[in-house]
């Protein structure tokens, strides 16, 4: 006896039996209890979604012989339920709308339409990527469609519903199948291996689920693959050798090297995956997926419900995100995302792939806009942090940060040797800033140019900037600055203090200066250092200025 495929022996037989469509389910079979059964649908959705399964249960409910009317139950055992089930029906004319697509082909099912079923209630005509059939052979249905014989149901399906035309989709009720769950095609896997009496580890199954992307013949197929290998039980390490899954261990050493800053293991991981016989392609989709799992842990943590993974892999993947922020991995995967496009269109994809990949590792040397600022003025800048760093000794600085009000944030430092007291503070404010930039770095140094020491009140310290200085003091006042600010002068102090951000009042004039035209101002604007190299350096377009 012939074998039969996964695929089509566990195909589902009845509207209850349909995985990850219950909406669609549930919509059908109170159309067929309450007679609002329409005489057009369009099941659109991705491949191995259940359309045409969902389309034959249909045109078994309307016309199986055991009941006296369409029902949701249909027997699957009288004459008409079989023969649907195998495309045999006599009434039930199932047409590949990629092969059928001309319009004479169209012509004659409009002609046959008129003639009565054989033995069922309904004619029923099933077409299947209907969005094949040419302009003209669609046109040739609308009048059939819209008004058709009572007798005549019609249910198309469709992978691409734009291309559908939009009269015939007027006509039709449409239903959009979603993509199955993971966890939902996992569950239909262990079921079928059970009733099939096949051995296999757990994490097999979750991680051929997630490689079905959402359909479940897929996710079939690739279970029929692996049992013909004949090997028992089933395990990852087949998923490797024979359907080209990337090595689970392989991609997070990769990860782990790239959250190590380690430019050589880099290299040596991605020649370590490349070796297995992956393409750069698929390192790609292999390192996005590993970082989205990796992003969804710091933002959600390991216990969330998003991750569809086993314990022992949870436990590894919450290590490796702690070596990135989630700052890092958002801009990993879009970057990835950009480079699985041009290494797919590039004569030199590895070089594409190792220099993206440094990038990630070594993204600590690259500048920012604080740096290419404070660059601009002659300072050295500070590089880009990566991840957030980790500081062993002394424990972590506590900031008590009030809601948002008026009045300054508070920074509590650990306590160390006073270098000069509070009330000399105002003569050494220079001195103040040298501490401030070895700390800091100059690009926050930068900020505080030409601010003096206005006032010392108890532990607040009053920062005056000049009447020109309105953005400098925004910018101290936003990012956390205030905050970096008031530790490094505390342990110049040696004790908590606050800080708080003012600028100075204009001087009064009696004479009104006059305003320069707006365009002249704007030169003035464009043509500033600073600007000029945030504009150069980074690429930048300048898209409005805002006068206040």
């Amino acid at each position: 006896m012939a074998y039969t495929v996964l695929a089509r022996k566990y195909r589902s037989q009845t509207f209850d039996d349909v995985v990850g469509q219950d909406p669609i389910s549930k919509t059908l079979k109170n159309a067929i209890e309450t007679g609002r059964v329409a005489h057009a649908y369009l099941f659109s959705g991705t491949r191995g979604v259940g359309k045409t399964t969902m389309a034959r249960i249909l045109a078994k409910a309307l016309n199986c012989l055991k009941s006296d009317g369409p029902t949701t139950t249909p027997c699957c055992k009288c004459d008409s339920c079989v023969a649907i089930n195998s495309g045999d029906d006599i009434d039930v004319i199932e047409i590949d709308g990629a092969s059928n697509n001309r319009v004479d082909e169209i012509r004659e099912l409009r002609e046959n339409a008129i003639y009565r079923p054989a033995r069922a209630r309904y004619k029923i005509y099933i077409i299947d990527e209907v969005h094949m059939l040419t302009t003209q052979a669609f046109n040739a249905l609308l009048k059939t469609l819209e008004e058709p014989p009572e007798h005549v149901k019609f249910i198309f399906a469709t992978t691409e519903p734009n291309k559908v035309i939009a009269t015939i989709q007027s006509r039709c009720q449409r239903f959009d199948f979603s993509n199955i769950n993971a966890r939902q095609i996992a569950d239909q896997l262990k079921s079928i291996l059970k009733r099939e009496k096949i051995k296999y580890q757990d994490d097999l199954v979750l991680a051929l689920a997630k490689m079905a992307n959402g359909s479940m013949r897929d996710g079939l197929s690739l279970l029929d693959r692996l049992l013909s290998t004949g090997i028992q039980p089933l395990s990852v390490d087949l998923l490797e050798d024979f359907l080209g899954r990337p090595n689970a261990e392989k991609v997070q050493t990769l990860v782990a090297r790239i959250g190590d800053g380690d430019a050589a293991g880099t290299l040596a991981a991605t020649e370590d995956l490349i070796n297995t016989g992956l393409g750069e392609a698929q390192v790609v989709d292999a390192l996005t997926e590993q970082m989205r799992d990796l992003l969804v842990i710091a933002s959600a943590g390991v216990d969330t419900d998003l991750l569809i993974m086993t314990a022992d892999q949870k436990e590894k993947a919450a290590e490796l995100a702690k070596k990135f922020d989630a700052a890092a991995l958002i801009y990993n995967i879009t970057a990835l995302e950009k480079l699985r496009w041009a290494v797919k269109n590039s004569d030199t994809p590895r070089a594409l792939l190792d220099a993206s990949l440094l990038r990630f590792a070594l993204s600590e040397h690259f500048i920012n806009v604080d740096e290419l600022l404070a660059r601009s003025s002659g300072g050295a800048g500070a590089p880009v942090k990566k991840k957030l760093p980790v500081e062993p000794e002394p424990a972590p600085a506590i900031l008590s940060i009030p809601s948002r009000s008026a009045e300054p944030r508070t920074t509590v430092v650990p306590v160390a040797h006073a270098e000069a007291p509070v009330e000399n503070l105002v003569e050494s404010w220079p001195e103040a800033l040298g501490k401030i930039a070895k700390r800091l770095g100059p690009a926050t140094t930068g900020l505080l140019t030409g601010s003096n020491l206005k006032s010392i009140t108890g532990d607040t310290l009053t920062i005056e900037f000049p009447p020109t200085g309105k953005t400098q003091k925004q910018m101290c006042e936003s990012n956390g600055r205030g905050d970096q600010i008031a530790e490094a002068l505390g342990e110049y102090l040696g004790r908590a203090v606050r800080v708080k951000f003012m600028v100075a009042p204009s001087p009064v004039s009696d004479e009104e200066p006059e305003r320069k035209p707006i365009a002249e101002r704007q030169r003035q604007i464009l043509s500033d250092p600073g600007v000029k190299t945030v504009l150069m350096e980074l690429g930048a377009t300048v898209t409005g200025i805002e006068e206040e």
